[in-house]
């Protein structure tokens, strides 16, 4: 086992965290004796101290037991009773985006029936979310709402592993992986880009522009949807319209190829930002170059956020309501209620406001 010292994990947690694995896949069997520190300090270059402070949080927690002149051995773990449902929540990025309205969905919904609620913070980071796995299942949560992270299927999947080996129920939320079997509750993304498509091309836009990430499902549903109402209406696909990239947010890469959008020589009329934060960097650069929307160009979001400085026309997401059908789904499944994989679409809705111009000369 190699400690990564550049991690901001701390280096006793790593050690733990290894320890706890090779523990559960069976590596150290019960009644197994472990390394001794000066062993274990041999292979990792830890200080005693460290390694100490590991092996006993796994002391407490039950796997492991000291027997004074012996050394330290792997307990058979026999689960405790739940006397209180809690439930853990990984989000990533409790500021900003939808994360808080989902947040505060599946929170009024727990609240409702009286469970409690483990927030976790991932930042869209792998790192983050398998640090946070790790402390929901010390806490010994009843199950987890998890929307997986910007990273590959494999990875989030990893995740999803860690979970279900210690019997820890995962409902996925907003974004799903194709490759999982599992219950997930989302919304119809590809109908709702499709909605806003044809919108934009029934107001008379055959130039429209798009930039997203294909990294996440979601996103990738949206261009699906986009590319099926061009289409559907015997508009040309055009490969220099699509600006894409396969990583999380960046708000830097986005402002690239929104300058890009924005600038004379692509003649678009039309952009579709692949969510409503892409939208306001539109707005932003758009002032910048003296360019104004909607009457210079036409820009459209997803998600239907809270703008209040901008009438941005948009898809309407469930968000509040997609938290609320998680939390339900995930109680469904911790009481042993359902037995196939559920998978939960809520439909999406147009909201239109002053961020298109009509090009139809009889509009």
């Amino acid at each position: 086992m190699i400690i990564d010292r550049d991690s901001p994990i701390p280096q006793y947690f790593q050690l733990q965290t290894w320890l706890h694995e090779q523990i559960e896949q069976g590596v150290f069997k019960p009644g197994d004796r472990i390394p001794t520190e000066e062993e274990l300090g041999q292979v990792v270059g830890l200080a005693r101290a460290t390694i100490r402070q590991a092996i006993q949080n796994l002391v407490n927690m039950g796997y492991l037991v000291r027997k004074r002149r012996l050394g330290t051995f792997v307990l058979e773990k026999v689960a405790a009773p739940s006397t209180q449902t809690i439930i853990g929540l990984l989000i990533p990025d409790i500021r900003r985006g939808y994360a808080p309205v989902l947040a505060r969905g599946v929170q009024d919904e727990a609240a409702k029936n009286n469970h409690s609620l483990i927030l976790c913070d991932t930042d869209d980071l792998y790192i983050k979310a398998d640090f946070h796995a790790d402390r929901m299942i010390e806490n010994s949560v009843s199950g987890v709402i998890f929307v997986p992270t910007a990273v590959s299927d494999g990875q989030n999947q990893s995740i999803i592993d860690k979970f279900q080996r210690n019997k820890i129920p995962v409902v996925l939320v907003d974004r799903s992986l194709p490759t999982v079997d599992i219950d997930c509750v989302t919304s119809d993304n590809i109908k709702g880009a499709y909605d806003l498509t044809e919108y934009l091309i029934k107001r008379g836009h055959k130039r429209i522009g798009i930039t997203l990430s294909t990294l996440i499902n979601t996103e990738r549903d949206r261009l699906e949807g986009y590319k099926k109402a061009l289409r559907d209406h015997g508009i040309p696909i055009d490969e220099k319209l699509i600006l894409t990239h396969s990583g999380p947010f960046n708000e830097g890469r986005y402002l690239k190829f929104v300058r890009t959008l924005l600038k004379a020589e692509s003649k678009v009329t039309a952009v579709f930002a692949g969510h409503d934060s892409i939208a306001l960097l539109f707005y932003s650069q758009a002032g910048k170059m003296g360019i104004s929307i909607p009457d210079d160009i036409s820009v459209v979001g997803y998600d239907d956020l809270d703008l209040p400085l901008i009438s941005l026309t948009t898809i309407h997401q469930p968000i509040y309501e997609m938290g609320q059908e998680s939390l339900k789904l995930i109680m469904t499944r911790i009481r042993g209620e359902v037995n196939s994989t559920q998978k939960i679409v809520l439909e999406t809705y147009l909201v239109e406001r002053s961020s298109v111009k009509s090009l139809n000369t009889s509009n």
